[in-house]
């Protein structure tokens, strides 16, 4: 092999993988739905069922190459676990915690709007 078909193959460009733009603590907010609610476990991409992602409208379906975000959520009725595209979400500016009753299992306290991880949940 040459030196430029060498250097050719090893450049070649490689996947690029999204970064998530949120952490585990933050406060965030559907973009699109009236709900929000506090990350507790992030994967760097789709990690449901196939069915799952089919039962979603195909006009609202987000793309699955990008990290989606377990959150503990609420809305004017209800308290739920939610799993969600990093595109449908925005930081939640409100300042205010989230009332959901399996945040005291996870984390300790709500701090500068985020909550702080129950040091034995930190790894």
């Amino acid at each position: 092999m040459s030196h430029i078909e060498r250097s050719t193959f090893m450049t070649s460009p490689a996947t690029p993988i999204p970064q998530a733009r949120y952490g585990i603590g933050d406060v965030v907010r559907h973009r699109l739905l009236d709900f929000r609610g506090v990350i507790f476990d992030v994967d760097p991409e789709f990690a449901n069922s196939e069915e799952w992602y089919l039962s979603i409208p195909e006009s609202m379906r987000p793309a699955k190459d990008q990290p989606f975000y377990h959150l503990l959520a609420e809305n004017a009725e209800q308290n739920y676990i939610a799993y969600v595209s990093q595109q449908n979400l925005v930081p939640d500016d409100t300042d205010e915690p989230v009332d959901h009753p399996a945040i005291t299992t996870m984390f300790d306290r709500f701090d500068e709007g985020r909550y702080q991880l129950r040091p034995e949940h930190r790894h």
